[in-house]
This record gives C-alpha cells, structure tokens and sequence, in this order.
C-alpha cells in the first residue's frame, strides 16, 4: 500500500475504469441484489408473511425493491457514461449507488407512510379516528421511519455499487502516446 499520496490518482478509488464485457454486469447485478445481511436474516428468521398485502415482511419488500434498483441504476450508469464519460472512477460508481439508494429509500418510505396513513384513515368510523390515524402513521413510518429507511437503503446501495465498481468495471489501460506520429490524435 502507498503510503505518499503525491497525485490525485494515488488516492484509494480514483483510478480511470471501463466497462467489462461479457457477463461481468449481469453478475454484477445479481451479486448486488443478494445484500448479505437481508439474505442470511431470510436463513436465520424466515419471514411470517411472503406476501400479504400490508403485512408483509419488510425484507421481502427490500429485496423486490432490489431487484428493480440494482439493474435500473446500472442501465442509468451506463446511459450517463455514454453521455458524459462520467463517473469515471470507481469512487464515482459507487457514489451515485450510494446517494441514490439514499433518496430512493427516503422516497419509498415517505410514500408508504402516506399510503398506511390514508388506508387506516378509511377504514377509521369518524373524523377524529381517522386523524389519529394518520396522525400516528405519519409520525411512526414517516418522521420515525425514514431515517431507518435511509440508512437501510444506504447500506444496501453500498453493497451493490461495490458489486458494480469491482465486477462490471475494470481499469482503463494507460493512454498510449502516438510517438510516430501516425495517428494524427494523442491517444489511440
């Protein structure tokens, strides 16, 4: 390990990467859908309810999230890399997982906080049951339940963007200088 940090690219995560071809992205995927700490709690304290509507267990929520969020944001990674070269490094790849896990969690949890609100206020008999209702939902999984959602949402985005910078990418071999002249461009 370095211990002198005498350029930017020295420092852990700053190397240029590129896609890998082949299966690597697929793998990539799946790897980062099967977030360790959800998969051996399935082992460990198999859920009550696999599906059943409003009682359903909350990991089984998390993981069918993953399974549309992992390829969707690195299908976007890739559209943003054709667009603008960007992210270019691995830091950067596992950045944009991470921040947006974040607010993907923050949104999911805020939108299940109004629906439970809004499903216990119909079902309440009057006015004032079903403002308590949704008085308490709120409180409960919107301001008490968020922060738990973020951090959920971030440690899983972690975990899958890790998968993605290791796995679908590579480094990106060192530009060669064109010494003869042939190319008519610095780099090939």
């Amino acid at each position: 390990m370095k211990s002198r940090f005498d350029t930017l690219e020295d420092l852990p995560g700053q190397r240029q990467v590129t896609w890998r071809s082949g299966g690597w992205v697929a793998l990539a995927a799946l790897l980062g859908i099967a977030w360790p700490p959800l998969i051996i709690t399935f082992f460990v304290w198999p859920p009550e309810t696999w599906l059943d509507g409003l009682n359903t267990d909350w990991r089984v929520l998390v993981l069918a999230v993953g399974i549309f969020a992992v390829p969707l944001c690195l299908w976007l990674l890739s559209q943003e890399r054709t667009r603008a070269g960007r992210p270019a490094t691995r830091l950067g790849i596992v950045w944009r997982f991470m921040f947006y896990g974040g607010l993907l969690a923050a949104a999911l949890q805020g939108f299940n906080a109004l629906v439970l609100s809004g499903i216990g206020a119909a079902r309440s008999a009057d006015i004032g049951q079903a403002m308590g209702y949704a008085e308490t939902a709120l409180l409960i999984f919107g301001v008490g339940g968020v922060p738990l959602a973020i951090l959920v949402g971030i440690s899983y985005a972690l975990w899958a963007g890790l998968c993605a910078a290791f796995l679908a990418f590579m480094p990106r071999p060192a530009p060669v200088r064109d010494r003869l002249g042939l190319s008519g461009r610095e780099t090939f």
